[in-house]
């Protein structure tokens, strides 16, 4: 951000993303432009998928998100069988923010090192949500609105072998353009949850947990933003060596005290919410980032995520 961005307190807490966006009987009622393109998934998906096995460590899950940018790694037996997922919220849990720390803590004793050991089994999702090679699009699309995931492995439904795998961001790409007639204000988050500059990287971690959130601007005294912290932002403080420029005696809690900012990403993308959202999509994808903050006269106004953008492009409005 070039000019500091004020933060103006919302007056109620922000609902999960995606939450809002079904009807009653807890479907979507898909836009026509779901059904425009192509939309066999063997063809949309993304391959080849880097996996991890499930028998693997933490520690490589972690380092493998961090160097190759991922939010979601599909698990795998050593055939390539799917049995499960790890996302940066599972990572996020793990280390400090919610119930799987009790494994870091009862069984490992708080070392962070034995910590990275421990088998990926022991925190991903076992019962993943997946689509087959013989699926639509549209069925993607429902059971990410659905289930509230931002992404999907694709297997081949004989055996269960993970063949693809479609994001958020992926069908952003197929079905978006350059403009898509809808202002930021208009599909953007208004009440932002936020932390002070100073929390601690467990403060950041339990607080994406407990109120269901991947991304938490950091606000000083002042009430400017000063950096925005992302579940993939913590993974990637675990992911390189600064995470040990704090760990002194191995024990998991020196990490955890950190500041948050040391884990912030400061190189933010704003949006002015007067914009068109193809606007606001592209610059998101140019800075290869998820989300983006929403600037009027030098105060956040709001937060517009790729599920927002996913939502406007599929929903019927």
């Amino acid at each position: 951000m070039s000019r500091p961005v004020r933060f103006v307190s919302p007056k109620r807490r922000r609902l999960p993303e995606g939450q809002r966006f079904l009807r009653s009987n807890g479907k979507p009622n898909f836009s026509t432009r779901v059904y425009e393109k192509p939309g066999e998934l063997y063809l949309i998906a993304k391959k080849p998928v880097i996996t991890i096995t499930q028998v693997e460590p933490v520690g490589k899950a972690v380092k493998t998100m961090t160097d190759k940018g991922f939010r979601r790694l599909p698990v795998t037996t050593a055939i390539g069988e799917l049995k499960g997922i790890i996302t940066a919220t599972d990572i996020v849990n793990y280390f400090g923010g919610g119930e799987f720390f009790n494994i870091i803590i009862n069984k490992h004793g708080g070392n962070i090192y034995k910590a990275l050991e421990e088998p990926v089994s022991s925190i991903m999702n076992k019962n993943p949500v997946y689509a087959t090679v013989n699926d639509d699009l549209a069925y993607a699309i429902e059971l990410m609105v659905k289930y509230n995931v931002g992404g999907l492995p694709i297997v081949t439904p004989d055996d269960m072998k993970v063949y693809g795998i479609i994001t958020e961001r992926d069908i952003i790409g197929y079905l978006g353009g350059k403009e898509l007639g809808v202002k930021v204000r208009d599909a953007m988050t208004k009440n932002v949850i936020t932390l002070p500059y100073d929390s601690s990287i467990e403060e950041a971690a339990k607080t994406m947990i407990k109120m269901g959130f991947r991304r938490i601007p950091l606000i000083d005294r002042e009430g400017y933003v000063k950096g925005l912290i992302t579940a993939r932002s913590i993974v990637r403080f675990f992911g390189t060596n600064k995470v040990f420029e704090y760990v002194i005696t191995g024990k998991i809690e020196e990490a955890l005290n950190a500041p948050a900012f040391e884990a912030a990403i400061q190189n933010i993308v704003t949006v002015s919410p007067d914009v068109d959202v193809g606007t606001a999509a592209a610059k998101m994808s140019n800075m290869g980032m998820g989300s983006a903050l929403v600037i009027e006269n030098s105060e956040l106004v709001g937060i517009i995520t790729e599920r927002d953008i996913m939502m406007l492009l599929v929903i019927k409005r």
